[in-house]
């Protein structure tokens, strides 16, 4: 064969290689800016498969409302409101919610993240902004959802660090909002748990005109959730879900959709039928404290530590008529803690007087004066407590003004730093010989509460002995049992209202795992259902 057309033949493959290659770097150029959103045509969710946020369901049922009968409030004069902003911890159900709507009002859903608009490029945002809401032009009446807004909406200013490429495509989202008409059947739908940082722009009236609050459920909505989540699961016939959400005080919908699946996988490990209540027992345990430690060896001393300072902690709250009743008491390890005291609240509580803060301090206290009492010296095990117990009378000196120290609070809101995490440092607006004043009556409170503590528990010396001994027998005692054990009458809850303030002004609530609630907030989210210890014991 004639070497030129050998040459030649190769001239021309390399030449159409190259040409191919360079089309699809164009296409691929092209296809960078394009949406990522995820859509789906056929949305199968709807408002039967939420649960637990019946206000925001009922605020959303009119956007359904909207997008199905647009005409009927064109009539009138209506404005069709462009955008809503669902607003609320994670978890809660804001993207199911999303989902349901657009089921309910069978349209087509465009779901995508905040996170999935910025790039490192600059201009390719805000090109799929405009990507996106083209294709929501050619397939309305539709949905436009935007998760975790807060990755793209942050506030805009000049701070430490600018992000070009953020600003512009918030300004290209901006644009489209003002750009389109409602009236057409498009809605923009848009999910955050940070509110306080979004840009201002954002949340003005025609824009974001609605805001609809997904908050954590109440032990109601916590029972309706876990209905929803067992309808695929082998129940046992004995399981009392209104039990469940009881001990499940904070937590979120997502939240008791994993403690169902964790206890069916239990169920299925130990070769069951059926999803006892033993296993949502375990459940709602290794959620709250981690799981058992099986290989953690404990000598003799130490289990004895643990087993008085966590009756100090039992007989405590059980000594209070406000207290939340104890649920159990166990020595077994799990997790980090070396023990754990479960409450169970008589219900969700979201207002705390005075009166409970102090006895919250006395129950966080009760192991270190069990310690001492028993023991005859401190452990470091007390050392969680002590902390939150500080915290707490720091917080009643502090921000909510209860104590002789003044009704006013020593604390200003710290302002963040635009396009960051970070605060920015506020000046002290106290003097220093108030700042020993507020540092005395922080002392004060924690000494009076572990002071209360101690007096309990003299009181109970001998049935708090007898107690040990069966809890370090039977590694677990339930609240019922440590109570007959220390001579109390059938317990009558107390309501937590300022009517009826108890005959001590020191009786309250009792302590909660801090992890799972604010520190002693006054509009505070439910308690959690533990007081777990210090892994230094170990």
């Amino acid at each position: 064969m004639n070497p030129w057309f050998i040459l030649i033949g190769l001239v021309v493959f390399f030449w159409l290689w190259h040409s191919s290659r360079g089309g699809g770097a164009q296409r691929g150029a092209l296809a960078f800016g394009q949406s990522r959103a995820r859509t789906v045509q056929n949305e199968t969710a709807t408002f039967k498969d939420v649960a637990g946020v019946d206000e925001a369901i009922d605020e959303l049922r009119e956007v359904v409302d909207f997008l199905k009968s647009p005409e009927r409030y064109a009539r009138i004069g209506a404005r069709i409101p462009k955008g809503v902003m669902l607003v609320g911890p994670p978890g809660t159900g804001k993207t199911l919610l999303a989902r349901a709507v657009a089921g309910e009002a069978a349209v087509p859903f465009f779901q995508m993240s905040g996170s999935d608009f910025v790039e490192m490029f600059v201009g390719v945002g805000a090109a799929r902004v405009r990507d996106t809401f083209k294709k929501a032009r050619e397939s309305a009446p539709c949905i436009v959802f935007i998760d975790e807004l807060d990755a793209l909406g942050k506030a805009r200013g000049s701070g430490m660090i600018s992000h070009e490429e953020r600003e512009q495509t918030l300004n290209q989202l901006l644009v489209e909002l003002d750009g389109f008409d409602a009236m057409r059947g498009i809605i923009v739908m848009a999910a955050t748990n940070r509110p306080e940082i979004l840009d201002g722009a954002l949340l003005r009236a025609g824009r974001f005109d609605r805001h609809v609050l997904v908050d954590r459920p109440g032990k109601d909505g916590r029972r309706a959730i876990l209905e929803i989540h067992v309808r695929n699961v082998q129940l046992d016939a004995t399981v009392d879900l209104g039990s469940v959400a009881a001990r499940t005080p904070g937590l979120a919908g997502a939240d008791l959709a994993n403690l169902v699946n964790e206890a069916a996988l239990l169920a299925a490990r130990r070769g069951k039928t059926a999803v006892g209540s033993s296993e949502l027992d375990e459940a709602i345990e290794r959620a709250a404290m981690g799981l058992e430690k099986k290989g953690r060896l404990l000598t003799a001393a130490e289990r004895r530590i643990v087993a008085f300072h966590e009756l100090g902690h039992a007989v405590v709250a059980e000594s209070l008529p406000h207290a939340d009743p104890v649920n159990r008491v166990t020595i077994i390890p799990r997790g980090m803690a070396l023990g754990v005291t479960w409450h169970q609240p008589q219900d969700d509580s979201y207002v705390t007087l005075r009166s409970n803060l102090l006895d919250r301090i006395a129950v966080l206290l009760g192991g270190r004066a069990a310690e001492m009492l028993f023991i005859g010296e401190p452990s470091t095990g007390a050392h969680d407590d002590l902390t939150r117990a500080t915290d707490l009378a720091s917080d009643m000196v502090r921000r909510y003004g209860m104590t002789e120290v003044g009704a006013r609070t020593f604390e200003r809101p710290r302002a963040a730093l635009v396009n960051t995490d970070m605060q920015a440092a506020t000046p002290r607006d106290h003097s220093d010989q108030m700042a020993n004043t507020i540092d005395r009556e922080v002392t004060r409170l924690v000494e009076e509460g572990l002071h209360r503590a101690a007096e309990i528990l003299k009181g109970h010396h001998d049935a708090v002995i007898a107690l040990a001994t069966r809890l370090l027998e039977t590694q677990q005692l339930t609240g019922a049992e440590v109570r007959a054990g220390v001579g109390l009458p059938p317990r009558v809850i107390a309501p937590n209202t300022p009517e009826a303030p108890p005959a001590n002004a020191s009786a309250a609530q009792a302590s909660p795992v801090a992890e799972q609630q604010p520190r002693g907030v006054a509009l505070k989210a439910p308690a959690g259902p533990a007081t777990a210890r210090d892994p230094s014991l170990a």
